[in-house]
Parts: structure tokens; C-alpha cells; sequence
């Protein structure tokens, strides 16, 4: 089967006829010993359009095949007519694909239990005669196009499974060689880029990992519009590291000492911290204090260190260099947080602070709860099985860090404040002071050299005494000594001693910090001081070099150039490559100066750019998860001012959009509270789609909320009709159906106010969905019909709507009629999501009609297609349908596996309602085993969700589960519990109510 279809018989090929006469022989083979059904053959030979001699045909095609088998010598296979379809009985193992599986799976089970040779050898056979593609020439219909795609991903996992055992046993020249054309051929397939980078490293070959880098990021930009992976771009900075590093050495290899460039090296799963300052000196009876007293913890508890002082004492420096330290004892990740204690935006709360951190553990958003407790209980259940080192930096009070310390467990956890902070940890703060005069002068001496600071040591403690012995001035003033190599420790003296006081409120921490300041920002020329007066003009965690060309007015390559100046002078700190931000002190400094230097009005006209060049850069990468059309009515935006900086934004870059999210909610905050109301809500709007994905349901509340009430102030009626109708989006997603019911009800007067017939249309179609999700299903139908019928909307996500309710209403057959129209038009115009969903829903609709064959087919498909698309909504619901399918067909074991995996989806996803019904199906599937008490355990676990968010069909189905345990030892209680499944039932007029109804009547008799 593999390569094309070929029998062969004493070495002789058979001729099996027609192509679809072949397409028979290929079903049968590949679920040898299964019955295959007529239907699925009709489906499969012809998907589209079947004539009316399609069952005859099919019918013929396997007499010929039946006839064709028995002539085999020695009766090695057979196909067998059954009532209903046709199976084939023969040895799986005279069949290639068969056989190779089975060879791949004595390979893992050698490589498990640690034969890695015997395991390379399977392996390298299965390759060598894996010799094309599954039926390779032949016209596949959907299953078998689906099953192709499943096999070629087999091959490619093999192909990966050697390459790991190549890479473990030393040998990465023989995983280059195995991986270069697979990874040529599947661009997209991060796994096996991954895997090559990995092995090209192994060879010193840094440019190639690169090169290899270079152009995945490129295809799956151009393919699927999203960003590399974590894994690649961790590859990809340590390929970066690394060849810098032995540029620097003058050698090709890694340099002794350097960066370890093995990516399987044990280490931290994650790596947030700022960059750690290399030329850290001072603080040693700290750090060994501290260092000390965290080993005194011992293991069996978190090690709690808070570390206070002024501005710009270092204690941010500090705990990073410590973070650093322990990565050894603590390799399960290191992560920090600013919590922005003293921002003038306010300080970041703790709920949100938790979503950035988990984010961090690699916790995907939809799993993280909405409600602060609920975050709190994961976090510390999380760092509980982790060791992990975590900064929080800069924090306001003893309230907003309370929820972010742990419990139990292993980690070690720094805070910093500027206040002291008493409460939070058994031993008292660090309360850090200034440097003393020798650590000053020897951070002088890294930053401008030994022979400089002795030949004039006196000079040079003046110096650090007009820096007030803070490290960050005498960084500074260093730094501006660096690149001044003519001048005398005296010139700084005395340009120090003459500089005024930009900041009076810090004169009374440090006198004379802010000339150290203006010794650096005063000999800038005005553009670098224009770009730097920038960064005090808004309040988000860091800018990029296209947002500061907005704020300033200068091209985006004068903006790179001075930016370069202003990170060589200690100015800004650069994050990475493309992110930049200022010390608090700085960005204090760097407001102060442009409210001395710059007219109000120009501020605001330059935050006002800025907003611009933000709302079209969002809405330029989210143009392939949008729908255009839809964001261009809604957004009525102008022309962008700036459209030459718009290059650096790429379609699809949603890893971009993760790095700005803090960025965005203050902005949108700060365009609500600056007069920018305009840009206030179409930024909220813009950003709303990636939110949504990412399951930042908070997010969109916040900037919603502050959207709204910037549209209110503006008394546009299309803006606040827009921001009611996404709020609403948020509540549905976190179960709060009543104050979304009042935000859709607010937009559907709205629009009808405006005249906007089909924004009323959409409105009522989102009121559809509530009022399926609250069991008011007859209300449902009757909108999505009705706007079915009106035809203004885009027909295929109502199709989908209308089919899920006439589901649940029992009606099955309408049911598939609706969704195969919808499968039908989703074909035509060659859309992968809809095909996705409406292949789902086929088959789902197939396993309640009891069809489970063609149900297990078309679900396996829906999956697959996701897969290869990456569109993972619904992906849940089609894993739990897929399993209570394997349930219908009798293979528990494959059930138990796709019910967990739904689960899981559905947690990851943050649907609710789905985790409910989820655990429903898997709850039934157990009772059907005979595992009664890890039934009832997820019955309640069901009930208890669907309880919290008010969703009564999973209520009633839950509350049925569980009855039918209890009415063999508390009858009483199992009506109790049939009699609310009834009123729920009767209330939704489904079908289960006739069950009940009838479980009820014989229990009382």
C-alpha cells in the first residue's frame, strides 16, 4: 500500500482493475479484519455527487475483488460479504504499512527499555522500506485522503524518532543527513526544523542551524501566518550566543566557558529573566547571605527573599544575578515579572500578574480560571511541583504579592519593592544600600578600565560620590567616560558638579542623580533626544523601534540609529533585538524633560501616532484570523499616518501580539483617560480577536470596559453598540450568560436604532448562541433560522448553529441535512476551518443516529484536518464524539484515551460548557466498563461545572448519571435527582425526557 496499491502472488503482480475498483481493496486493507460498510464505500468513491447505481457499483467492485482474492494459493487472504458491507481476514503482517507499524512499535519498545542499537535498527529498516506515500497515483476520497495524511505524519514521526536516537547516541551528522529532506519537505513542521537546528549545532555548523531557522520562520509565516515556536526560537538564540560567542574567541566552536549550546542539555524549561549584567560587581557578603539563608531553607519548603531600597540601588540587578545563580538548583524555569509598583499607570494587579506567570510555566490561557482564588489554588498547585527561581520585581505593597507567594514546594522566590515589606516572608527584607565607595569605583573600572580609575582615583571617587553611589548613575557616567577616551575623571567632575536638577521629589534619595542623568542625555543630538523624551510619554512595559518612529516623527532607520546610541549610553536597556525600555528612575527623568521641553499639544499629537500606527499594525496581524470585510465596517478607519512603518508588521504575527499585550491595555487605558477616544475603542476592538484565541477573556474586559466608555464620552453610537457586543464575547466564554444577555440586548436596540439591519442580524444570531448555551433552544433555532432566511450573514457559522440545536432537540436527520449543506459550501469555497467544524459536526451527528462506523471515519478526518491546519476551535468537542463513538463500537480502551484528550482540549480551550460535557461522555463510557466509582466521580465533577455556569442541558444529562448510581442504594435520592433532570429536560424539550420520564415511573412502582 505504500507507494501505490500492489498485490503480488508467488511474486507475480495481480491486476485489480479500476481505480475505484482499487479504492475498495484499499478500505478493506486498511482496517484489515473490520467490516467496512457499503455507505462508507459509497462515500468514499463518490463524495460529492453519488449516481443512483452507486450501491450496485460498489457491490460489483468487491464481487470482482472477492473473485480475485480466492485465486491467491494457500487461502492467505479472503473478502468476506457480510450483511451490510464486506471485511477482509488475513495476516496483518502480509501487509506493508501493517507491518512496518508493528516494526515501529518493537522499536520504541526497545528504545523504552534502553536498547537504543537494537531500536536504530528497526528503525532504519522501517525507512528503508517505507518506499512512498499510502496509494500513492490513486483518486482518494475523504477518508482515505485523511488516513494518507495520517501515515505520511507516521513516517515523519519515525523519521524524528531516529533522528532523537542519532542526536542521544552522538551521532548528529547521520540525523543531518536523515532530517534534510524531510525538513525540506514539510517547511511547517516545527518538530523536525527543531530537530535539524538541534543536530547542526551538535556539528558546529551555527550558520546552517540558522539558515534552517530562517527559512521555517519564513514558510510559516508565508503557510500559516504564525510565528515560530518557543522551541525554534530557543534553538535560535542559543545558535546566536553561540556563534557570537566563538566570533568574539576568534574560533568556530563553542568557547570554553561559554554558553552550552546542546539544546538537550538539562535546564530551565523557561527563561524570563532580563538580560543579567555582565560586568556585576559588589554586593558579595549579600549575595553569599543570601545565597546562605536559602540553603538553610532546605528543600522541602519555598525560600521567600525580599530585597527593598531606593531607586536605582540595583536591587533589580541584584535578584537577577541571584536568579541566575541558582538556574543549576532551580531547572524547571526561571520567571520574572514587573509588577510596577510604582508606575504611573498604577500597579499591576495580582490576578494579572498570575495570568503573565502561568503564561509563563507554559499553562495555556483557557485553563487558567477567571476567578482570583481559583488562580491563586493553580499557581501555588503548579510551583508546588516545580522548582523554579521567580522574580517580582518592583512591588507596590504587601496585597498585591501575598497571592503570588507559594505554599509548599521547592521554589525560590525574590521580591523587590522600594518599600519595606514586613509581612511576606519569615526573615526580615534586605533592605539594600548604596554602594559603598570601593564597590562603586570597581563598577567604575568595568565600565572605563583599570588604568583610568587609578590614575586618578581621587577624581574618580568624586565621581561616584556625585552619583550619590547609586549603581545606575555611575553606570552612566561611566558608560558617557567609555566613549569619551580623551577625557580626565576631572571633565566628569566638573559636568557633574554643573548639571541642574531635573527631578526636585528625587532630590531627597539621591542628591545628585539626576545630573548623572543629563551628563548622558545632554550631549545627544535633538533626534536621539527627542526619541528618548519618547519613552516617558506613555506607560506600557517596553516600545519597538516602529513605535518610537511614530512617537518621535523620524524614519524607522534614523529611529534604529539612535537607538543604538541610546543603548550604548545606558539610557535604555535593550530586551532583545526589537523591544526596548527604560529604568523607572529613567522613565521618570524622561517624562520630566518632555514636559519641560515639549508643548502639551505636541505630546499629545504624538501619542495620538502612535495610537494610529498601533491600531493598524494590530489589525495588519490579524488579517488572516479576521474577517476583513467585518473589521473594515466596524473599524471605519482612515488611511494609517504612517504606513512606511507597517513593513515590520507581518500577517499572522500573533507572537508579536503576545509580546505587546501588556502594551495594548495600557494604551487603550491611556487613550481613555488622555482625550483619545477615538483610538481608545478601535484599539480594544483590533485587539479583540487575539484575545479571544488566546483565551485573555480578562483582557478583553478591561480594554472593552475602557473602550466603552470612551465610545459613551463620544456618543458614537456604532462604537458602543461594537464594545457592548465583544464584552458580551468574553462573558459567554467565562459562563457569565446574564451580563452578556444585557450587553447583546443593548446591541440589538442599538443597531435596529441605527438602521443597520444586518448589524441587528448579527446581534440577534449572538443572542442565538447564549440562548443555546442556557437551554432556550427553541428561541435559538427560531433566530439562526430566521437570519438563514434573510441571507445577509455569512451562512455557514448560522448553518453550524442550526444543526447543533436541531442535535440536541433529537431532530438527526434535519440535523445532518443542515450540517451537510454546510460541508457542502464549505468544500466550494475551499474553507479549512469551516470544513473542520462542519466534518465534526457530520460526524457527530453519525454517532447519534448510531452510524458508528461512518461516524468514526469522519471524525478521525475532522481531526486530521485540524491538525494540518492548526485550527484547533471545537477540536474538544470532536475528541469527545470521537470517543463516545469508540464507546458505541465497543473499544473502551481507545475511548478512554480520546475522552482524556478531550479534556484536556477542552480546559486548554477555557470553554466551560465543554468541560462539562466532556467529562458527561467520559463519566458514561466508565459506567459502560463497570468502573461505577470513577463514574460517579466525574458525574459530579460535570454537575458541578455546569452547575457554576448555569448550563442546563450538562446539568440535567449529569444529574441522570447520577441517579442511575444511586438507585440501587438510595432510591429516594435517585429520583430526587431524575425528578430535577426532568424539569430541566421538559423545560428544554428534548428528548431525554422521555428516558427520564419512563426511569422515573419504574423506580416508583
Amino acid at each position: 500500500m505504500l507507494g501505490g496499491l500492489v498485490v503480488s502472488a508467488e511474486g507475480e503482480r495481480l491486476h485489480l482493475g479500476t481505480p475505484k475498483q482499487q479504492l475498495v481493496l484499499a478500505m478493506l486493507a486498511l482496517d484489515v479484519g473490520r467490516l467496512v460498510t457499503v455507505d462508507q464505500l459509497v462515500d468514499e468513491l463518490w463524495p460529492d455527487d453519488p449516481p443512483r447505481s452507486a450501491i450496485p457499483n460498489a457491490r460489483t467492485y468487491a464481487a470482482n475483488l472477492r473473485r480475485l482474492l480466492s485465486k491467491v494459493p494457500g487461502g492467505l487472504i479472503a473478502l468476506v460479504r457480510e450483511q451490510g458491507g464486506y471485511r477482509i481476514r488475513t495476516d496483518e503482517a502480509r501487509i506493508d504499512l501493517h507491518r512496518l507499524r508493528a516494526q515501529c512499535r518493537q522499536a520504541r519498545q526497545a528504545a523504552a527499555a534502553g536498547n537504543v542499537r537494537q531500536a536504530v535498527a528497526l528503525l532504519t529498516g522501517v525507512i528503508d522500506k517505507w518506499s512512498g506515500p499510502l496509494l500513492a497515483g490513486l483518486p482518494l476520497g475523504p477518508s482515505l485522503r485523511a488516513q494518507a495524511e495520517s501515515v505520511d505524519r507516521e513516517r515523519q514521526a519515525v523519521v524524528e524518532q531516529l533522528a532523537h536516537l542519532h542526536l542521544d547516541t552522538g551521532r548528529a551528522d547521520l540525523a543531518v543527513a536523515l532530517l534534510q529532506g524531510p525538513a525540506a519537505q514539510h517547511p511547517v513542521r516545527e518538530s523536525a526544523q527543531a530537530l535539524l537546528m538541534r543536530a547542526l549545532i551538535e556539528k558546529d555548523d551555527l550558520s546552517g542551524a540558522l539558515a534552517v531557522y530562517e527559512a521555517a520562520r519564513d514558510a510559516l509565516a508565508d503557510q500559516l501566518g504564525v510565528a515560530p515556536g518557543a522551541e525554534l526560537e530557543r534553538l535560535r538564540r542559543s545558535a546566536v550566543r553561540s556563534r557570537s560567542a566563538s566570533r568574539r574567541a576568534g574560533v568556530e566552536g563553542p568557547v570554553e566557558g561559554g554558553p552550552s549550546v546542546r539544546p538537550d542539555r538539562p535546564g530551565p524549561a523557561v527563561n524570563a529573566l532580563p538580560r543579567v549584567v555582565p560586568d556585576f560587581v559588589g554586593r558579595r557578603e549579600v549575595v553569599r547571605r543570601i545565597l546562605d539563608e536559602i540553603d538553610a531553607a532546605g528543600v522541602d519548603r519555598p525560600a521567600i527573599r525580599i530585597i527593598d531600597g531606593m531607586a536605582g540601588c540595583g536591587k533589580t540587578t541584584l535578584v537577577v544575578h541571584l536568579a541566575a545563580l541558582l538556574a543549576d538548583r532551580c531547572p524547571d524555569g526561571q520567571l520574572y515579572i514587573d509588577l510596577h509598583g510604582q508606575s504611573v499607570g498604577g500597579p499591576v494587579p495580582s490576578a494579572a500578574a498570575l495570568v503573565t506567570l502561568l503564561r509563563q510555566l507554559g499553562v495555556p490561557a483557557g485553563r487558567i480560571p477567571d476567578e482570583l482564588p481559583e488562580r491563586v489554588e493553580m499557581w501555588r498547585r503548579e510551583l508546588a511541583l516545580r522548582r523554579v527561581v521567580v522574580v517580582l520585581d518592583n512591588a507596590a505593597d504587601t496585597a498585591q504579592v501575598e497571592p503570588l507567594l507559594p505554599t509548599s514546594g521547592r521554589a525560590v522566590i525574590f521580591v523587590t519593592s522600594r518599600r519595606r515589606l514586613l509581612a511576606l516572608s519569615e526573615r526580615p527584607p534586605v533592605s539594600l544600600p548604596v554602594l559603598s565607595e570601593q564597590e562603586g569605583l570597581s563598577l567604575l573600572e568595568a565600565l572605563v578600565g583599570e588604568d583610568r580609575v587609578r590614575a586618578d582615583t581621587v577624581n574618580a571617587a568624586e565621581v561616584v560620590r556625585l552619583c550619590g553611589l547609586l549603581p545606575l548613575a555611575i553606570r552612566l557616567a561611566g558608560t558617557r567616560l567609555a566613549h569619551r577616551p580623551a577625557w580626565q575623571m576631572s571633565d566628569m567632575v566638573r559636568r557633574l558638579a554643573r548639571k541642574p536638577t531635573f527631578l526636585p521629589q528625587l532630590q531627597a534619595e539621591a542628591r545628585t542623580v539626576v545630573e548623572a542623568f543629563a551628563e548622558s542625555y545632554e550631549p545627544l543630538g535633538e533626534p536621539a533626544k527627542r526619541v528618548f523624551r519618547s519613552f516617558g510619554l506613555v506607560g506600557g512595559d517596553h516600545l519597538d523601534p516602529p513605535m518610537l518612529a511614530a512617537l518621535s516623527g523620524l524614519s524607522l532607520d534614523e529611529t534604529a540609529d539612535v537607538i543604538d546610541e541610546l543603548v550604548d549610553r545606558h539610557l535604555v536597556e535593550e530586551l532583545n533585538d526589537t523591544r526596548y525600555r527604560l529604568h523607572d528612575l529613567m522613565r521618570q527623568y524622561a517624562h520630566e524633560l518632555g514636559v519641560q521641553k515639549d508643548p502639551e499639544d505636541a505630546r499629545a499629537a504624538a501619542v495620538g501616532e502612535l495610537l494610529d500606527h498601533l491600531v493598524h499594525s494590530v489589525v495588519t496581524v490579524c488579517e488572516p484570523v479576521e474577517e476583513p470585510r467585518l473589521v473594515t465596517r466596524q473599524l471605519r478607519l482612515s488611511a494609517p499616518r504612517r504606513p512606511d512603518l507597517l513593513a515590520l508588521r507581518r500577517a499572522g504575527d500573533l507572537e508579536w501580539l503576545e509580546g505587546q499585550r501588556s502594551n495594548l491595555g495600557a494604551l487603550v487605558r491611556q487613550a481613555a483617560r488622555e482625550g483619545h477616544d477615538w483610538y481608545a475603542w478601535r484599539l480594544a476592538r483590533a485587539g479583540w480577536r487575539f484575545y479571544y484565541l488566546r483565551s485573555y477573556f480578562d483582557d478583553i474586559s478591561t480594554t472593552h470596559r475602557e473602550g466603552l466608555a470612551a465610545a459613551n464620552r463620544s456618543g458614537d453610537r456604532h462604537a458602543i453598540a461594537l464594545m457592548h457586543n465583544y464584552l458580551a464575547s468574553a462573558c459567554v466564554r467565562t459562563a457569565a450568560y446574564q451580563e452578556a444577555l444585557g450587553h447583546l440586548n443593548q446591541v440589538v436596540a442599538i443597531r435596529a436604532e441605527l438602521g443597520d439591519p444586518e448589524g441587528t442580524d448579527r446581534a440577534r444570531v449572538n443572542l442565538g448562541v447564549l440562548y443555546w448555551l442556557t437551554g432556550r433552544l427553541q428561541e435559538a433555532l427560531e433566530i439562526n433560522q430566521s437570519a438563514l432566511r434573510a441571507g445577509a450573514l455569512d451562512s455557514l457559522p448560522i448553518l453550524a448553529n442550526v444543526g447543533l440545536v436541531l442535535r440536541i432537540l433529537g431532530r438527526y436527520e434535519e440535523s445532518l441535512a443542515v450540517h451537510r449543506r454546510h460541508l457542502f459550501i464549505a468544500r466550494l469555497r475551499g474553507e479549512p476551518f469551516q470544513l473542520c467544524n462542519a466534518l465534526g459536526h457530520v460526524g457527530g451527528v453519525r454517532y447519534r443516529m448510531g452510524q458508528g462506523a461512518q461516524a468514526e471515519r469522519l471524525l478521525r478526518a475532522a481531526l486530521a484536518l485540524r491538525d494540518r491546519t492548526g485550527h484547533e476551535y471545537a477540536r474538544a468537542e470532536t475528541l469527545s464524539d470521537l470517543a463516545a463513538t469508540y464507546r458505541q463500537l465497543g473499544r473502551y480502551d481507545e475511548a478512554l484515551k480520546q475522552h482524556r484528550a478531550a479534556v484536556e482540549a477542552a480546559a486548554s480551550a477555557g470553554e466551560r460548557h465543554v468541560q462539562a460535557e466532556a467529562r458527561n461522555e467520559l463519566a458514561l463510557t466508565l459506567w459502560t466498563m463497570g468502573r461505577h466509582d470513577e463514574s460517579a466521580a466525574m458525574y459530579r465533577e460535570a454537575l458541578d461545572i455546569a452547575t457554576r455556569i448555569a448550563h442546563p442541558y450538562e446539568q440535567g444529562r449529569a444529574l441522570t448519571g447520577l441517579a442511575e448510581h444511586l438507585v440501587a442504594v438510595d432510591a429516594g435520592e435517585a429520583r430526587r435527582y431524575w425528578r430535577r433532570a426532568l424539569a430541566i429536560f421538559e423545560r428544554m424539550r428534548v428528548p431525554e425526557q422521555h428516558q427520564v420520564r419512563r426511569r422515573l415511573a419504574e423506580s416508583e412502582e
